[in-house]
């Protein structure tokens, strides 16, 4: 019985969806906009957390990092003794690899603050972002070298003037052109290629290919000035990372003079730190989601309880007259709930296709991936039924109490 019932309601909606269009459409607008605003969303942050998972697990695996300040995003002003803390040094990193049992490798990393001009003949590669690191650099990070060679321990202790290019640098300078062997102006100095390192993924619109490496003691002969410096650590193997992460915290803090009650002047984190830093900062995307959604969906329950208050007024007549043949009270609760359900439901189905359009939309036109499980798909409809549950209540016990007599003389 129930299953007739939840045909004949459906397709009682249907009808009155192909009867009146423009109301219908106008009636499910708010649900649409609202659950099309919560797919297209998540598209985004979903293929946004994807694509931020890979671009952490290609930085190297088991590795810890070490710098001056904790990764995230800083709102206001850094307090005293955030200022007054120590760079990251080259001995910091030199401790590390010899006091630290459980670290396999150290590349300390000193960047050049601003991009430079790279030359080559005519050719050009602009922007390009000049860092210096030690031999350790492509083992920890998992940067692979796709031609010549990186450069040694001799060449970086007698501070030689080779490098290694990005990939982009590389093709510029050199189209069609084997770079290895070859000079490059940099700097007011020339400077011998001796690798091309591995091409890598782009992350919103970012580069990560424009770059030149020199050794770390060509490039602090270079600047002199540039002291402070980023740290990467790898552990000598996944089970470690925990213990190397600690013999790394004491260590620095031996090294600062800090007491037992004494909070770190440095910072150590992993890539499960980056990630839950970067989680954090979507979670406030997605609470902003919700407020905008749940207005949509506030504005289309309305009109959806709106639209079944005029509806149970056209249809009074009809309701005596099932009422009078022996409908019982539920029946016609059921009735009309089901036809709110089915108009929301409907709202629902055009907002997950509107909200997977603009996720498409934003992956082809812009850098920024978008990706949708099923289970937010899944949501979304059920999303759009409940909108339709919660308000054709009142309108279905509002057709259910009407009398059956004073209905059938209703005109």
């Amino acid at each position: 019985m129930e299953m007739f019932e939840l045909r004949e309601g459906i397709a009682l909606a249907a009808d009155a969806v192909r009867q009146n269009k423009l109301r219908s459409f106008l009636t499910i607008l708010g649900v649409m906009i609202g659950v099309g605003s919560v797919i297209g969303m998540v598209s985004i942050i979903q293929g946004l957390n994807d694509s931020m998972a890979s671009q952490i697990e290609s930085l190297g695996s088991n590795v810890i990092y070490v710098s001056k300040f904790e990764p995230g995003i800083h709102v206001g002003r850094r307090s005293e003794s955030e200022r007054n803390r120590p760079d990251i040094t080259y001995d910091d990193a030199l401790a590390i690899a010899e006091l630290a049992p459980a670290v396999g490798g150290v590349a300390p990393q000193n960047f050049r603050p601003e991009g430079v001009i790279i030359k080559s003949g005519r050719n050009e590669s602009n922007s390009t972002r000049m860092f210096g690191t030690t031999v350790d650099y492509p083992a920890v990070n998992s940067a692979a070298v796709a031609r010549g060679r990186f450069f040694t321990t001799t060449e970086d202790q007698y501070r030689a003037f080779v490098c290694v290019l990005g990939s982009d640098p590389a093709e510029a300078l050199f189209p069609n052109t084997d770079p290895i062997g070859r000079e490059i102006q940099a700097i007011n100095h020339r400077f011998t290629v001796i690798g091309v390192m591995e091409e890598k993924e782009g992350f919103l619109g970012e580069n990560p290919n424009n770059f030149i490496i020199l050794p770390f003691g060509t490039f602090m002969r270079l600047h002199p000035q540039e002291k402070a410096l980023w740290l990467a650590v790898q552990a000598r193997s996944a089970g470690l990372l925990p213990a190397a992460e600690d013999q790394i915290q004491q260590v620095m803090r031996r090294r600062h003079g800090l007491r037992y009650n004494e909070e770190n002047d440095f910072a150590v984190f992993t890539q499960q730190n980056l990630m839950r830093t970067y989680e954090a900062i979507t979670q406030g995307i997605y609470l902003a989601m919700i407020v905008i959604s749940s207005i949509g969906l506030m504005v289309g329950g309305v009109g959806v309880m709106n639209i079944m208050l005029v509806s149970v007024t056209e249809r009074t007549r009809e309701i005596g007259i099932r009422k009078a043949i022996g409908a019982r009270r539920k029946n016609i609760v059921w009735q009309f709930l089901v036809e709110a359900m089915t108009l929301s439901g409907l709202g629902g189905i055009l907002g997950i296709l509107l909200g997977l359009g603009l996720g498409g939309l934003v992956n082809l036109a812009t850098p920024l991936p978008a990706s949708v499980s099923f289970v937010w798909i899944a949501i979304g409809f059920s999303v759009g039924v409940g909108v339709g549950l919660i308000f054709g209540i009142y309108p279905a016990y509002r057709a259910a109490g009407v009398d059956p007599i004073v209905s059938l003389r209703y005109e």
